[in-house]
């Protein structure tokens, strides 16, 4: 067991613990796929994260977070969304999780606790992901690409995997779709994979691509 760990590892280990909660495999090439490396040094990566007790991998290749691996990704986690709240104050929101990702290996216990009670013990994050044990909060929120021509929404989460996309930030942020924007679906083409969004006066044209990473709320007359 390792007391203090790379910033490349707590990238692993928060990528991992994403797709974890997320019920999704968590393979190699997934992991070269999401951290922008090749396949061979995510390989030599896990081998050393094996070795240091942070993760474990099945006969079937796939990877699974050890209780000591799954503390230290809830404590990244963690740190990297107060980071986030933090910066709101300073930087536009399509900013905030980049800046984010480079101070948050650098936080301490110390002010992750100050930020905590600083910031009102948020639940959470800007862009409405939930820290590590309030995902009860987002349980009933479902993708934009699952709803019905007609239906009412509230825009409610951008998920992870789409903030990883500084451009789809910069989009939604220009569009003001952002948590708490209520929209209304006018049409679906599925032959073009698009979703109209009716945005106060204005209509925005979602691809599904990014709609399965848009959750909301639906609302009902």
């Amino acid at each position: 067991m390792i007391e203090k760990i790379s910033a490349t590892i707590e990238d692993y280990l928060a990528s991992i613990y994403i797709l974890e909660r997320d019920n999704e495999p968590v393979q190699g090439v997934r992991l070269a796929e999401l951290l922008d490396v090749s396949p061979p040094t995510v390989t030599n990566t896990l081998k050393r994260m094996v070795r240091d007790g942070l993760i474990s991998v099945d006969e079937k290749k796939s990877v699974h977070l050890t209780d000591n691996g799954l503390e230290k990704a809830k404590t990244v986690m963690r740190r990297h969304m107060l980071a986030e709240w933090m910066l709101s104050r300073l930087v536009s929101w399509s900013k905030v999780h980049k800046e984010a990702h480079l101070l948050e290996h650098a936080i301490t216990e110390e002010v992750e606790n100050a930020l905590d009670e600083n910031l009102n013990q948020p639940e959470l994050c800007p862009h409405g992901n939930p820290f590590p044990g309030h995902e009860g909060l987002v349980k009933d929120w479902v993708p934009l690409n699952e709803m019905k021509t007609g239906d009412l929404v509230i825009i409610r989460r951008v998920h992870e995997l789409a903030e990883e996309v500084p451009d789809v930030l910069k989009f939604l942020e220009e569009k003001q779709i952002q948590p708490g924007l209520t929209a209304k679906v006018v049409e679906i083409f599925p032959y073009n994979q698009t979703i109209t969004l009716q945005v106060g006066e204005h209509q925005i044209v979602i691809g599904y691509s990014l709609a399965r990473y848009l959750f909301v709320e639906r609302q009902f007359a």
